[in-house]
């Protein structure tokens, strides 16, 4: 390891291998971006020092021999993704790396209070603006920017949601530099990647029993139990044993995996539109022993889909009549239609200021700097800065419609630009950021990759968070995009107990 002071020396080291074979012999800390193993001078931060010390006396063949093994585990429980217009390779295994990342307890008391502050704001801003609409008028956010939004529901007035829970599952994308850690985005539709947390840490444990007891590492194993009580908790009032299902788009969608893993965590029915039918006002499942009333659906589906009377009248993959059951409060969805107009990114600034307007709070968690180029001067300074800038399309996720500035050749700035002249209230920006790096698994040995992390908040009557979340690893070398479908892969996440 390239260091500024010598390492600490583990005693159980010279064991197994010799110094120089040691598994972060070769590992540089590169002083632009903040470090999750390792402070500037090469020394292990206090708290991943015996997880350093555990893993440094392994032997690079053993370490290869367990990431070969949680690999062949991916493969044969099929964890699975897929990526959209790649013909030769729609089904792909999610790249998984064995070292794992830490983080403290107190520090993640701090996100998870942070998180928790976000998703009641969140929350509080749908029921305003499909009600009174008391921040628009206001003038804490423009009117013109919510009603503009192809993700805002008009349907969605005077529609009373359980709790006010618009939004009952959210993953948030939380990054960490130099500063701390800011908010990335928030992504409250249909959410995807805690399988992949779990998965993760089954693959782990299975790899570092005796690490997981050592470090006391805070267990997410009961998430599918805590998003069950979550959706038994939105059910209408009057059923007290509520026939719970996942609305999945089928086998095509890229989180398909996903679905079944959650459905039968849950151990409710995962179904598709033509499984459910509406009658009278009431949803119901077909069944081999005839109808079943339905009373919540988890779904998996866009607004746009979910009912072709409603929305899209071309939608093959949702059920005709489901929103008139919603409406009338016979069937709960989660998370419910229109959440997309909070979590759109030209929204996203705004969060902070609906964390003051309704909690009459300051923001625990930070967001990160962002332009709008539907403003003149956000436009002006995207486009005479494109060569430092991440610009990313509203409606966009997983990576596609982005351009990372200083990574992007002249002539894909030049393009990404004429594009944004066309409309520019589809684009934001914001700085390149330094994100954190974690030490993870090459064919060369060990070496640092930007990291992300995705907590999953639970929202009914409770909020709930397991100490967990599903983190994201850009593989490439040099690369920022963590995405799965942009070569991305995920490590599991360890909270230690206090």
């Amino acid at each position: 390891m390239t260091t500024e002071t010598p390492r600490p020396s583990s005693s159980a080291a010279g064991e197994k291998t010799t110094a120089g074979a040691r598994l972060f012999a070769d590992y540089q800390v590169h002083p632009s971006c903040y470090d999750e193993m390792f402070r500037a001078s090469g020394i292990p931060h206090d708290h991943c020092q015996e997880l350093w010390k555990a893993l440094d006396a392994m032997s690079r063949t053993d370490i290869k021999v367990m990431q070969e093994r949680a690999e062949r585990s991916f493969l044969h429980e099929g964890i699975t993704f897929a990526v959209y217009g790649d013909e030769s390779a729609q089904e792909r295994i999610i790249p998984i790396d064995l070292l794992p990342r830490i983080l403290d307890a107190g520090t993640w008391d701090f996100i998870e209070r942070g998180l928790r502050q976000r998703i009641k704001a969140l929350n509080l801003f749908l029921a305003d603006v499909y009600g009174p609409a008391r921040i628009l008028t206001d003038g804490v956010l423009p009117g013109e920017l919510v009603y503009s939004c192809p993700q805002y529901r008009i349907e969605m007035r005077g529609v009373e949601v359980p709790h006010g829970a618009y939004v009952s599952l959210c993953g948030t994308d939380i990054v960490r530099t130099h500063d701390g850690f800011m908010v990335l985005e928030d992504n409250l539709r249909v959410p995807s990647g805690v399988s992949y947390m779990l998965a993760n840490r089954r693959a782990l444990k299975a790899s570092f029993r005796n690490l997981f007891r050592q470090h006391r590492v805070r267990g997410i194993e009961d998430y599918g139990l805590l998003l069950l009580q979550t959706l038994k908790e939105l059910a209408p009032p009057d059923i007290s044993n509520p026939c719970i299902v996942l609305l999945t788009p089928g086998v095509y969608n890229s989180a398909f995996y996903e679905h079944m893993f959650l459905a039968r965590e849950m151990g409710i029915e995962l179904v598709q539109g033509k499984d459910l039918l509406v009658h009278d006002g009431f949803v119901y499942m077909r069944t081999t022993g005839g109808l079943r009333r339905v009373d919540v659906i988890y779904r998996r589906v866009d607004d746009d889909f979910l009912d072709p009377l409603a929305f899209r009248p071309d939608s093959q993959l949702g059920v005709p009549g489901l929103f008139y059951a919603y409406r009338l409060g016979n069937v709960v969805i989660a998370n419910a239609p229109g959440t997309g107009v909070a979590d759109d990114k030209s929204v996203y600034p705004f969060v902070p200021d609906m964390i003051r307007y309704y909690l009459g709070e300051d923001p625990l968690l930070a967001n990160v700097e962002t332009h709008l180029c539907r403003q003149p001067e956000g436009l002006e300074y995207t486009l005479d800065n494109l060569e430092h800038l991440v610009v990313k399309m509203v409606g966009e996720s997983g990576g596609y419609g982005m351009l990372v500035g200083p990574h992007a050749t002249p002539d894909e700035r030049a393009e990404y630009a004429r594009e944004i002249r066309k409309d520019p209230s589809n684009f934001i920006s914001q700085p390149t950021l330094d994100l954190s790096c974690a030490p993870c698994l090459t064919g060369d040995g060990v070496a640092p990759r930007h990291v992300d992390l995705r907590p999953f908040v639970l929202h009914g009557q409770n909020t709930r968070l397991v100490p967990g979340a599903f983190c994201r690893v850009a593989l490439t070398p040099g690369s920022l995009v963590v995405n799965s479908s942009q070569g991305g892969g995920g490590k599991d996440f360890w909270v230690l107990s206090s």
